[in-house]
């Protein structure tokens, strides 16, 4: 008998059955159903089970909060079940049956992202890494240090410094300038077709035989090379930085990849296929969806921008703190890694990304306020604990779902929170040098002129929500929410007196009364 053999019969009861489940597998501290019907689940009766932290649904799956030992539940709960797990892929595919076109195209985007998102922190850290040692004006002429009068920086003065500054460039510039070749890439992995086929679209759109996309603006027309066909001509210009355009050609070769694998006798396919794919892919890519790509990233672009930067940017920010939060929890959230990539790439920075960071903060701190709030409630603390630490480090999803969804009021309070510290980096011009880790950690991404407002930003994402949590956590928290079973129950026998007191007075009046 395994351990949790009970609690995990009594989940397969809860869900519906075996003959509800269409697919289930395991995170960390997860389960992941896809659901026939989820309906059918009683979600208060699911949370009573002693080994259930708790439940949420996302991106069409039903997720039920194990903890750390959710492995050796798994295992129990499928043995069980008498059904076999599938992998985490596998259970994406089948819970997207369960979602709406939006969610299915979001859900998409943010796969496409995924992979490349560490290479997007890692080049940011390193941009900004970069801004501090050779673009801030730390000294004096004489060698002084001088923060407010400085004339030179660190790689101005020293010449090491200014090695490792050319020297992290290399990186920098392969993570930005080409950037299409990830893009391509991860969408060919995500789509399932080949793969290196995607990187060869992305290097086409970034050879050093073009014109470089970040020398375009200052080149004279007729300095542009071009292909010369006799009846037409092509200009030769790359695709550094750009992110709809890269994606917009990757999809065309992943199309044209089904294609012909679809219509391509088999025996040719090794050669028909792939020829016929890269090719008029490249072609495409260079004569119609790249310009068409490189106008809509460049509108889209320059309306966040002027938005940020308008007359109304506060408005703008207030707006976007308080929402950001509900839009991770739908999956709409991953549109704004393609807003922030093309900005980092279109203006040198993103006044975006500041307030999503902001936002996992002040989620966090309404998280660290229950924390406070149910400090003698151990089975909710198994979940306020974990949840808080990793939404500090930008994870919010274990926080909106686990805790702050769950209660409502905290998220709420959480997204006020996020709103003033919005309007605080907006209103300052506060820019990231790319996407970056999130929460607390957040800072390093910042670029070091707007340190000082960012971390008043962030002071208000901490401070607002907490005590607006504690305040209202208060109020609305029962006994059993704050102090766990025990609370209730302590709280059930001091009521008892009171309830005999009142009825004992009862009836004493009617006693006393005149007939």
């Amino acid at each position: 008998m395994g351990k949790y053999e009970g609690d995990a019969r009594r989940l397969l009861e809860l869900i519906g059955g075996r003959e509800n489940i269409k697919a289930v597998t395991h995170c960390m501290t997860r389960m992941r159903f896809v659901l026939i019907d989820p309906k059918k689940s009683d979600e208060k009766q699911i949370e009573a089970i002693p080994a259930v932290k708790g439940t949420f649904t996302q991106a069409g799956q039903y997720q039920v909060i194990i903890g750390n030992d959710v492995a050796e539940f798994y295992k129990d709960f499928t043995a069980l079940a008498g059904i076999e797990g599938v992998s985490k892929d596998e259970v994406k595919a089948a819970a997207k049956t369960n979602q709406n076109v939006a969610q299915k195209i979001m859900g998409t985007l943010g796969e496409i992202f995924a992979p490349i998102i560490p290479a997007l922190i890692c080049g940011g850290l390193i941009l900004g890494f970069r801004n501090v040692i050779g673009e801030i004006d730390f000294f004096t002429d004489s060698g002084a240090f001088d923060l407010m009068h400085g004339t030179q920086s660190l790689a101005d003065i020293s010449q090491f410094w200014a090695g490792m500054y050319s020297f992290l460039w290399l990186i920098g510039e392969a993570v930005f300038h080409m950037l299409p070749v990830g893009i391509c890439w991860s969408i060919t992995r995500k789509m399932g077709t080949t793969q290196i086929l995607g990187i060869i679209l992305g290097l086409t759109l970034v050879s050093p035989q073009l014109l470089n996309g970040f020398s375009v603006g200052t080149t004279d027309p007729a300095d542009i090379p071009v292909w010369d066909f006799g009846f037409f001509q092509v200009e030769m210009i790359g695709y550094q930085g750009q992110v709809i355009a890269a994606m917009m050609a990757a999809f065309v070769l992943v199309y044209l990849e089904r294609f012909f694998k679809k219509h391509c006798p088999e025996v040719v396919s090794m050669i028909v296929v792939p020829f016929c794919s890269l090719v008029p892919a490249v072609i495409i890519a260079h004569t119609v969806v790249g310009p068409i790509g490189w106008a809509i990233g460049n509108w889209i672009g320059d309306v966040v921008y002027a938005g940020l930067f308008s007359p109304v940017r506060v408005l703008f920010a207030a707006l976007f703190g308080a929402l950001y939060a509900p839009l991770v929890m739908t999956g709409l959230h991953h549109m704004t890694n393609a807003i922030d990539t093309q900005l980092t790439t279109q203006y040198n920075g993103t006044p975006l990304w500041p307030m999503i960071a902001l936002s996992n903060i002040a989620q966090g701190s309404a998280v660290l306020a229950m924390t406070v709030l149910q400090k003698k409630n151990e089975r909710a603390q198994q979940i306020n604990v974990p949840a808080c630490i990793s939404c500090y480090l930008g994870v919010t999803e274990p926080a909106l779902f686990g805790v702050n969804l769950k209660y409502k009021f905290p998220l709420v309070c959480g997204m006020v929170g996020s709103s003033l510290a919005a309007m605080i980096s907006v209103g300052f011009g506060v820019e990231a040098t790319s996407i970056g880790v999130g929460g607390l950690p957040g800072i390093l991404s910042i670029k070091p002129q707007f340190w000082a407002v960012f971390l008043a930003a962030m002071l208000v994402a901490i401070v607002v929500p907490f005590i607006l949590t504690l305040i209202v956590g208060r109020r609305k928290l029962s006994a059993a929410e704050l102090g766990g079973e025990q609370a209730a129950v302590a709280a059930t026998v001091e009521a008892a007196p009171a309830a005999e007191a009142t009825v004992a007075t009862a009836t004493a009046a009617e006693t006393a009364a005149p007939a």
